[in-house]
């Protein structure tokens, strides 16, 4: 799907047209491609006389096919967090072309700032100047999202925090350790994200359109500014996630060594009474206990003194 922006006097028009109806006017200030076939590249591309990169090339990962210059036109790739809402969110890459003329994205799914921009560009219309100014609050709404993203996975860690450290004694630590592990997954692919965008900027700042625009320099230096900032939150995310996962294994350990040595007590606090039941269990001919009326009660009050001297005696040594 091709869908052009057109600049308006009430607000920024969105259009969707078909690739053999292209026409890129001097008001057309965003190209967005949403799942392009084949002709609608080719359609952009002979508009624009530009090679757009395909699937294959924006999903590679060396910098110089993510970031770089051609004909007169920037191009980058930064992998955007969709589907935020679940335990493990998901990334793809989006390619962002800056021309001089309008903004061209490639994009094969729907996340949630690009909604979120249009959204913003029907409040203030005002934002719809240039395709520059588009990528940059398009880009302030990547960087919305992904805070939006990074705190809703804090609390989740939180959450599991105080579960881990709870006081009560009956707490799945299968169930928390897969939650933890959920939210490591989600901090991998934020801080993937976040990194991505932090290198996009860095690129950007040398386009010679933003270069001679004070207020888009400052903005794009108040988004790179807010990009370090989450990654350094998000570390702090993963660094809790580490030390409550290791937490949760030790308190894992301890329990499980509270149980042996409960085994191991109630095993040696036996070992006494088996003796003396066993020796009389002894099928000798002359066992003076046997035929006396005491014997049975004799043999009962040995087991008991038995079994309860050594838990008196670990009890006392404080093993207990």
């Amino acid at each position: 799907m091709i869908r052009l922006y057109r600049a308006a006097t009430q607000a920024c028009e969105p259009l969707d047209v078909p690739p053999d109806r292209l026409a890129l006017d001097p008001d057309i200030l965003w190209i967005d491609l949403i799942s392009p076939s084949r002709d609608e590249e080719l359609a952009v591309e002979r508009a624009l006389n530009l090679a757009l990169p395909t699937r294959e090339e924006m999903s590679e990962l060396e910098a110089s096919s993510r970031l770089y210059r051609e004909d007169g036109a920037a191009f980058v790739t930064a992998d955007l967090i969709h589907r935020g809402d679940e335990d493990i969110p998901a990334i793809s890459p989006v390619t962002f072309v800056l021309t001089p003329g309008p903004l061209v994205t490639i994009r094969y799914f729907d996340p949630r700032p690009f909604s979120m921009l249009e959204e913003k560009l029907d409040r203030e219309p005002a934002l719809c100047s240039s395709g520059a100014d588009l990528f940059l609050n398009l880009m302030e709404a990547v960087i919305d999202r992904a805070s939006d993203v990074l705190s809703r996975n804090a609390e989740r860690v939180e959450a599991v925090a105080s579960l881990v450290f709870a006081e009560r004694k009956t707490v799945n630590f299968e169930r928390l350790i897969g939650r933890l592990g959920r939210a490591h997954m989600a901090t991998a692919r934020i801080e993937q994200s976040l990194a991505g965008l932090a290198r996009v900027f860095a690129f950007v700042s040398l386009n010679e359109r933003l270069e001679k625009d004070p207020e888009a320099r400052e903005h794009l230096k108040s988004l790179t500014r807010d990009a370090q900032s989450l990654i350094v939150h998000n570390q702090s995310v993963a660094a809790g996630i580490n030390f409550q996962l290791s937490a949760a294994l030790g308190l894992i350990n301890i329990e499980q060594s509270s149980i042996i040595k409960i085994v191991s007590v109630a095993s040696v606090a036996f070992l006494p009474p088996t003796l003396i039941a066993s020796i009389y269990g002894m099928n000798f001919a002359h066992m003076p206990e046997l035929p006396q009326p005491w014997g049975y009660p004799l043999a009962l009050l040995a087991m008991l003194a038995a079994g309860v001297s050594p838990l008196l005696w670990f009890r006392r040594r404080g093993w207990l």
